[in-house]
């Protein structure tokens, strides 16, 4: 796979997945037009999540069964549909039908993921799953940024015009550059392709432990991001939507400065690079919780969050992709599912933890799963190492 073909990859990744994260710096705005209070408007995106997982399981292991091109297309055709539902959504009821599409069908992100993991040479693979999985996490943080600035021009309901029809142009972009052939896909019926994922995830110990990782930082990731909002809007920071999302360009300064994670896992440093990363996740929340009294403090602390998110989540699925390679979609399935979970799991916990506690209830929170995802991988490690002594001297 060029490095071109990664770039354009990581691009579409990066507006599909974009479209379940333009909620979070509008949650205010949505909530004033919908008559939603603010403890309860964080399940715009935990509805969103949910679907999303729905749709890693229901949908994302057909990479290993259909052709990968027109599946890409079809869903990324689908997702514009699901945007132009909600960007016309007359009332709450249909937003929230047009947001659960949106989840749904943004899973087409991981299906390009597992698609450049086949597509590359297995020496150059850490680093393409790097630059493709950077475009992600770009996307993620870049969305809040965009809807700032569409929303302070237009109002909200623009921001999800616009990425319909941009999603448009690069689902025609993708069709006419993806591979017209591709590599034998196995004869599997549907059924058994979704069993099989609770095989895989049974006889593949690092999946197992890479998914709960996934689940612990992406839980972190999104106690800040969607709670981030209300203390920015709120006074004395009284910040316009462009303002807020602008901060996103701060989390893709740690995204890219974490894209070489993928290169070190390609060289057996995976666990080296998990370990100094969630210290760094740790560690980011001191700046955060002096939120309230230095923006300045809020970028650095974003910054070390989002570096250590992107480090984790690269080797994570870099390590996962070296095992079953006739299995890559379903391991991609299997994984984000947990993903999916934590970023609902994060979303409905610090929107309730802001309304009763404020924003160091929310911080203390952060801290606390960032505690959970190093005490677990350092016991995972010492686990693994036992077991290798253990082995050796059988």
């Amino acid at each position: 796979m060029s490095h071109a073909a990664a770039l354009l990859f990581a691009i579409a990744c990066g507006l599909s997945v974009a479209s379940i994260y333009y909620a979070q710096p509008l949650l205010d705005a949505i909530a004033i037009e919908f008559g939603m209070a603010h403890a309860s408007i964080g399940i715009l995106i935990t509805i969103t999540q949910i679907c999303y997982a729905l749709g890693l399981f229901l949908l994302v292991p057909l990479g290993d069964m259909l052709n990968r091109r027109k599946l890409i297309f079809g869903q990324m055709l689908a997702s514009v549909l699901a945007l132009t539902i909600v960007g016309l959504s007359p009332s709450a009821t249909v937003l929230f039908a047009g947001l659960s599409l949106v989840g749904f069908l943004a899973v087409v992100t991981q299906t390009l993921v597992a698609f450049a993991a086949t597509l590359s040479a297995p020496e150059r693979r850490g680093r393409v799953v790097g630059v493709v999985t950077s475009g992600v996490v770009i996307g993620i943080l870049l969305a809040r940024t965009f809807a700032g600035i569409v929303t302070d021009l237009a109002g909200w309901r623009f921001v999800y015009l616009v990425s319909a029809a941009l999603v448009l142009i690069m689902a025609c972009a993708l069709f006419f550059s993806m591979p017209k052939k591709e590599h034998q896909t196995e004869s599997l019926s549907y059924s058994y392709l979704l069993r099989s994922m609770l095989t895989l995830f049974r006889q593949e110990g690092i999946l197992r432990v890479r998914a709960v990782l996934a689940l612990l930082i992406f839980t972190v990731f999104s106690i800040l991001w969607t709670s981030l909002v209300l203390p920015l809007s709120a006074p004395p920071l009284s910040l316009s939507h462009t303002a807020i999302g602008a901060f996103g360009l701060a989390g893709v300064t740690g995204a890219l400065a974490a894209i070489r994670a993928g290169r070190y896992a390609d060289r057996g440093l995976g666990q080296r690079t998990t370990g100094v990363a969630l210290t760094l996740l740790l560690a980011s929340w001191i700046p955060i919780s002096n939120t309230e009294h230095s923006l300045l403090a809020l970028v650095v602390g974003i910054v070390l969050l989002d570096m250590a998110v992107q480090a984790v989540h690269v080797t994570n699925q870099s390590m996962i992709f070296m095992v079953r390679p006739e299995a890559r979609s379903r391991l991609t399935a299997a994984y984000m599912i947990f993903y999916s979970i934590g970023s609902a799991a994060g979303s409905i916990s610090s929107t309730y933890v802001y309304s009763i506690a404020g924003w160091y209830g929310v911080c203390l929170l952060g801290a606390a799963v960032s505690v959970m995802a190093l005490s677990f991988w350092a016991a995972t490690v010492k686990h693994g190492e036992k077991t290798a002594k253990k082995e050796a001297h059988l």
